[in-house]
């Protein structure tokens, strides 16, 4: 049976999401409750898409087919009760043998928060740290360069020579929620590997005034990520919601 399972996490003590041999990372905890519930026959567990280390999720998504007869309700309880207190389900279903947590995807909105203000210790796993004024007028303008269907090339950190890097984004915006608190919000059918990060890299300097907003624009065309731009750091990121076509 086909299970689709929604949970959230944060990212903070885990060498990011995917399995990778000795160390700790969040699809093994996820992957050894699911084992042990699926009286220990190895189980696989496949998300949406991995984050990076230090990244978090609001709303991750990934499926398991699991042999035992048991129900979401039961099987989200299990789950809790097995994996460590950074890592929550959420809600479980029954899915069609068919569907696929990654290829059966929509869309995807990720979350990225900034600190104008004073240093805050507290949230520094949670909230990039940057502490000095941005412009956010001028990174407004600035984001709506990334709106629609491009080549995001320049936004990715490794070699993509080879890789399809074309992507649409449907949703750009950049607001203060409270007077210290930036939060960027991207919505698209798909992103890159620190594809956002990058493109916050690149707002940060239009808000520091060192470039215009044009600017985005401008990298964005080069398709080049060796034109420079600087890499915004992970614990400011979350997933934070799936679309599936289910």
């Amino acid at each position: 049976m086909r299970f689709l399972i929604t949970l959230s996490y944060d990212g903070t003590n885990y060498k990011g999401y995917q399995s990778q041999p000795g160390l700790h990372t969040i699809q093994e905890q996820i992957e050894y409750a699911l084992t042990k519930i699926n009286n220990n026959k190895k189980t696989t567990f496949i998300s949406s898409g991995r984050t990076d280390k230090g990244v978090h999720a609001k709303m991750q998504c990934g499926h398991a087919d699991l042999d035992v007869s048991i129900t979401e309700y039961k099987l989200k309880r299990a789950m809790n009760s097995n994996l460590p207190d950074d890592i929550h389900v959420i809600k479980t279903e029954i899915v069609q043998d068919k569907f696929h947590a990654r290829y059966n995807v929509i869309e995807k909105t990720y979350e990225y928060y900034i600190n104008t203000g004073e240093y805050n210790p507290v949230e520094r796993n949670y909230v990039f740290q940057y502490n000095y004024h941005l412009n956010i007028e001028k990174m407004q303008e600035g984001i709506k360069y990334l709106l629609g269907e491009h080549d995001f090339r320049s936004f990715v950190t490794e070699n993509k020579e080879k890789e399809n890097c074309i992507r649409k984004i449907s949703n750009a915006t950049v607001e203060k929620i409270n007077k210290d608190i930036i939060k960027f919000t991207f919505t698209g059918n798909g992103f890159l590997r620190y594809q956002i990060r990058n493109m916050v890299g690149i707002l940060i300097k239009v808000g520091e005034e060192k470039k215009a907003p044009q600017y985005v624009e401008e990298f964005l065309k080069k398709k080049d990520r060796s034109k420079g731009g600087k890499t915004a750091p992970a614990e400011g990121l979350y997933l934070t919601n799936i679309k599936y076509n289910k």
